[in-house]
């Protein structure tokens, strides 16, 4: 997956200040500044229909084009491994509110005189910074760290444990700090926000099957239309959007005693529709999607997953073409129950 370069951030940043200006009326109130981690949310804009939320005031989602309702949940990378980030670095504090914030700890001398005196030394006295840097109030801001929500216990959280950091309206993050936010790195926090729908299929015949005889599987594929989010941080005028577009069905029979139609068990998009509807008059016929089962589930049922492979990809600031992410899967199980075809000797 190509990476976006601090060229580019650095571009990003210097348009920002043009974005900015323009920027929606749910970001038009937005002060850095807070003790958050990032896990938190506030809301802005639409918060009957959430569609616009601000986490800890640094990075903005827009789900208004995300899935709704009571049967969507999140996607998980089919590779397995793959997570978006858990830490990263945005703008946090104005000069002000760093002063407000840091001054009581200090007070209180919780972390040691010895510390406390090296921070003052730090951004107060002059060492690297004076008076909290007053001098560039609504020049830059103040970075620090944000825990992506959820992922709180997270060991990777911990690798964000760089020092609150100065950085200049339209300059790039230091590049020692790879966890600073990128258009890249909004698009995999997108990824985490993307909701789409539970995967129950149609089933023909449905709920009770017979052994040995196709049992058909579809879906309409109008209630898995193509999903985004995006991902923003208003001050530095960057955003990503990531869109989440449904390929392919995987038919899992819950037992090893069963074929599937086709034998991969994955049944691909065609046109407006997943496998093809049962129709009267295609019992002999082999269904293009679907699961055969070789023996009776007994007294029980078995379990059929289904489980929706999406195709993830983004576009974002100085990105001109659209770049993939892991493929993501959801899925649910239900319950099909198969029993014995009677027959009568005569």
């Amino acid at each position: 997956m190509p990476a976006v370069g601090r060229n580019t951030l650095s571009a990003a940043l210097v348009a920002g200040a043009l974005v900015f200006g323009s920027a929606p009326a749910a970001w038009a109130n937005f002060v850095p500044g807070g003790k958050g981690t990032g896990s938190e949310t506030q809301v802005d804009g639409d918060q009957k229909d959430q569609k616009v939320s601000a986490t800890a005031g640094a990075v903005v989602f827009d789900r208004s084009q995300n899935g709704s309702g009571g049967s969507v949940g999140p996607v998980t990378a089919a590779s397995g491994s793959w997570t978006p980030p858990a830490c990263y670095y945005a703008p946090k504090y104005t000069p002000a509110k760093l002063q407000e914030y840091l001054e009581p700890i200090w007070n209180a001398e919780s972390t040691g005189p010895e510390w406390d005196l090296e921070q003052r030394n730090k951004y107060v006295n002059g060492g690297e910074y004076k008076d909290f840097n007053k001098a560039k109030t609504g020049k830059g801001y103040w970075w620090d760290s944000y825990v992506t929500e959820g992922r709180e216990g997270d060991p990777d959280a911990l690798k964000c444990d760089k020092p609150i950091f100065w950085v200049d309206t339209g300059a790039a993050p230091p590049a020692n700090i790879p966890e600073a936010i990128t258009p890249e790195m909004l698009a995999q926090l997108a990824y985490a926000e993307i909701r789409v729908p539970s995967t129950k299929v149609e089933l023909a015949p449905a709920g009770t099957t017979k052994v040995n005889l196709p049992t058909w599987a579809w879906l309409d594929t109008v209630k898995f239309k193509p999903v985004s989010v995006t991902a923003s941080v208003p001050l530095l005028g960057v955003r990503a959007t990531t869109t989440a577009e449904p390929v392919s069905l995987r038919i899992e029979p819950g037992t090893a005693d069963a074929e599937t139609y086709p034998a991969s068990g994955v049944c691909e998009i065609s046109g407006d529709h997943i496998g093809e509807a049962y129709a009267k008059g295609k019992a002999k016929e082999t269904p293009p999607c679907g699961v055969k089962y070789l023996r009776s589930s007994g007294d029980g049922s078995y379990t059929l997953r289904a489980t929706v492979t999406w195709k993830i990809h983004w576009t974002g600031t100085g990105v001109a073409d659209a770049r993939n992410l892991p493929d993501g899967t959801f899925g649910a199980g239900q319950d099909v129950v198969v029993q014995e075809i009677q027959s009568i000797n005569r």
